[in-house]
């Protein structure tokens, strides 16, 4: 839905007045205002911005928005660029027809649900797994899952690592539930202009009488088809930079995404006030409250970046293009999730993903800020959020969240209403002195044997 001219900057300019907020707060003891956080996940999360659709107009004017904050906080544009957008171009596949499924040349008359595939023909030698755990998945190009406590994404991660170019799974109700949370519609991965899209394994389904047909067939050769068109989409980052006061000392780097997954096929708005708009959130707030005091020692980059949801694609070409050398950044902290308390963890505490791999969380830890271990890790999300992307170059990078696995995560009812705000601002609260501690010391992160991550993992 296009936003009348006058209308979008009028919600601009209502919900950047909170930027100019005066900073009369004294430095050591600064509050997060709750009105604050308010206002920026009731633009980021409205009806305005249509979901923030990865690498879209709404993404962009989502960036638009940051941007403007990050000029009212008194930010500067990072070294080297003349604006706060750095911006990418994004290949995007889709599909055009339903799928075919063939074995040994002739096509079966039950059309396959595609919930993903890297591109529009795979093939190969089939095998069926005799269990649905992951860890015992045969090594073959096409393997067949049909038992019925399959759980579609832990066996999708286990194919990726095994090679596997196709998997069939039996379809259920977690297959069904998967589907319609990707969109309803297949999920054939984009890449950035100029670089090879990614070796992917494709996942479908079939209904149970059209799968036990196929697993009767030994060593047959299964071939799925799928008509693609592309399109290209720019997508956005949106960059503030605070100067340090010493050239020497460092780079932070403080990051969230800005997109989610936009109108759905059906006319769907997944607002996505949760995922991520409330990281977006904390690292405008953290900006806020950082560039309101004295000057820092080392100097902070602060990034939302676009198309997390459809590859953490934004964080890649950053992590390709930095502003400053990636040498020289000393950590990188972002923040995914952080609208919802977790059960399992302590009142206002954030879980840090990947947190026995450094010696990141338990120095935040000490200097008072909320966070503890992820108590999920068989989720795997330290790989899932945009610091990978920085974690792969060698920077301490992890993810810090609140419930990673709440009910609304890609749901519709990820909306403004169902955000906890008082959980969100005092998470935020909490992590404000351990950063601007960070940002005025000497510590420097590091790796603990075993914990930097390689391509793959």
């Amino acid at each position: 839905m296009m936003l009348a001219r006058s209308t979008l900057f009028a919600a601009l300019a209502l919900a950047s007045s909170t930027a100019l907020a005066p900073a009369a707060f004294a430095q050591d003891n600064w509050t997060v205002q709750e009105r604050w956080v308010r206002a920026h996940e009731a633009f980021l999360a409205s009806e305005t911005l249509q979901g923030r659709g990865s690498a879209t107009r709404d993404e962009a004017i989502a960036a638009a928005y940051v941007a403007s904050q990050f000029e009212g906080y008194g930010l500067s544009h990072a070294p080297g660029m003349d604006s706060y957008f750095q911006k990418a171009t994004i290949v995007r596949p889709h599909a055009t027809g339903p799928a075919q499924l063939s074995i040994n040349g002739k096509a079966i008359a039950t059309a396959p649900t595609v919930l993903s595939a890297p591109g529009t023909h795979v093939a190969g030698k089939m095998a069926v797994a005799k269990s649905a755990d992951p860890t015992a998945l045969p090594q073959a190009d096409v393997v067949l899952v049909g038992a019925a406590d399959a759980e579609p994404m832990a066996l999708y991660r286990a194919a990726m690592q095994n090679k596997v170019k196709l998997l069939i799974l039996r379809e259920s109700e977690a297959s069904r539930d998967l589907y319609s949370k990707m969109g309803g519609a297949p999920r054939l991965p984009a890449y950035l202009e100029g670089e090879a899209p990614r070796a992917r394994t494709a996942i479908a389904t079939l209904p149970g009488t059209a799968f036990d047909a196929l697993a009767k067939q030994r060593s047959a050769t299964v071939e799925l088809s799928l008509p693609s068109k592309e399109d290209k989409a720019i997508t956005t980052n949106a960059i503030g930079y605070l100067v340090g006061s010493d050239p020497g000392a460092g780079t932070l780097l403080f990051t969230a995404h800005l997109d989610h997954l936009g109108v759905q096929p059906d006319g769907t708005v997944m607002y996505g006030a949760n995922d991520d708009a409330s990281g977006t959130t904390a690292v405008l707030e953290i900006a806020r409250a950082l560039a309101s005091g004295k000057q820092p020692k080392r100097s902070i980059l602060f990034v939302c970046y676009g198309s997390e949801e459809i590859g953490l694609y934004g964080s890649k070409y950053f992590a390709e293009h930095p502003p400053v050398p990636l040498d020289q950044i000393i950590a990188n902290i972002e923040f995914e999730m952080i609208g919802a308390q977790d059960p399992k963890l302590p009142k206002d505490t954030l879980m840090m993903t990947g947190y026995e791999r450094s010696n990141l969380g338990e120095t935040i830890k000490a200097h008072g800020g909320l966070v503890a271990a992820d108590p999920y890790p068989e989720q795997n999300f330290f790989q899932r959020s945009d610091n990978y992307s920085l974690a792969l170059k060698g920077i301490v990078a992890h993810t810090f969240s609140g419930w990673a696995v709440t009910p609304t995560y890609h749901d519709r009812s990820d909306t403004f209403e169902n955000i906890d705000f008082d959980f969100m601002t005092k998470a935020i609260q909490s992590l404000i002195e351990p950063m601007r501690w960070l940002a005025d010391g000497d510590f420097k992160p590091e790796w603990k044997p075993g914990g930097q991550p390689k391509a793959g993992e």
